[in-house]
């Protein structure tokens, strides 16, 4: 803990900095609120406003959670099966890396057009974001796994079964978590991406309607909370990390 508060106060510091210049020069230049309101207006429209958007982030959150752990469960599924299973690997592994280059935002309204304005679209477009940094950090963690280690269980008289779960996996946990990470923040991305293309609630909604008319400082709330969204997020998967990997940080 001490050595977090040691090092949090200095982005803190250029955080406090860089607001206090946005304050300043929005009362010097006396720019109007609407094209870009300071932060003081900002966080006074994000704490009356709250009652109207309470539901869009409970709902933004609702879906974030949900995709998030679909796509990281298809993620492993896919590293699994392209670790173990070569012919699987040479064959789709070079299909997952195309579908990559298809930009979300393109694909979206195909997604709506084949499966409606319900949830189905938004999750597949959450798990789109989210799975590939999963499989790829997972894939990079198996194939990294110690070789020497490997000769020796099979001279052990372990079979592949027992090298994966017992050496591979363990190896490739913190590459994993990695992806994890990334796709975490990822995650509510791609769910204020799927509310933008059709949906009743959330932050993305939120965001649309405010800036159609020209709130530009609820737009600046509906960022924020995207922004802090994906820190917890974040934060929340390292902590788990940490808790998980302690093994590995206490054997060096």
């Amino acid at each position: 803990m001490k050595g977090i508060m040691e090092k949090g106060w200095k982005p803190v510091v250029v955080l406090l900095l860089l607001f206090g210049a946005w304050e300043l020069s929005s009362k010097l230049f006396d720019i109007p609120d609407w094209l870009l309101p300071a932060p003081s207006q900002i966080g006074k429209t994000g704490i009356e406003a709250w009652p109207m958007y309470q539901h869009h982030l409970i709902s933004t959150i609702t879906l974030s959670i949900m995709g998030f752990l679909i796509g990281a469960s298809i993620g492993i599924l896919v590293a699994v099966c392209l670790h173990l299973i070569r012919f699987v690997r040479e064959a789709f592994f070079p299909l997952m890396i195309l579908s990559q280059n298809i930009p979300i935002i393109v694909l979206a309204p195909l997604l709506v057009i084949w499966f409606g304005f319900g949830m189905l679209p938004k999750i597949i477009i959450i798990t789109l974001v989210c799975f590939f940094p999963i499989a790829v950090a997972a894939l990079d963690g198996f194939r990294q796994t110690d070789r020497d280690l490997i000769h020796y269980m099979q001279m052990a008289g372990a079979n592949k079964r027992q090298i994966f779960r017992k050496l591979e996996i363990p190896s490739a946990l913190p590459s994993l978590f990695s992806g994890l990470k990334i796709s975490a923040t990822y995650s509510v991305m791609g769910a204020v991406i799927s509310e933008w293309l059709g949906a009743n609630e959330g932050i993305g909604v939120y965001m649309t309607l405010a800036s159609s008319s020209f709130r530009t400082d609820r737009v600046f709330v509906a960022i924020f909370f995207v922004m802090v969204l994906s820190l917890l997020f974040f934060s929340l998967i390292a902590f788990i990390e940490k808790r998980l990997l302690n093994w590995k940080s206490e054997g060096n």
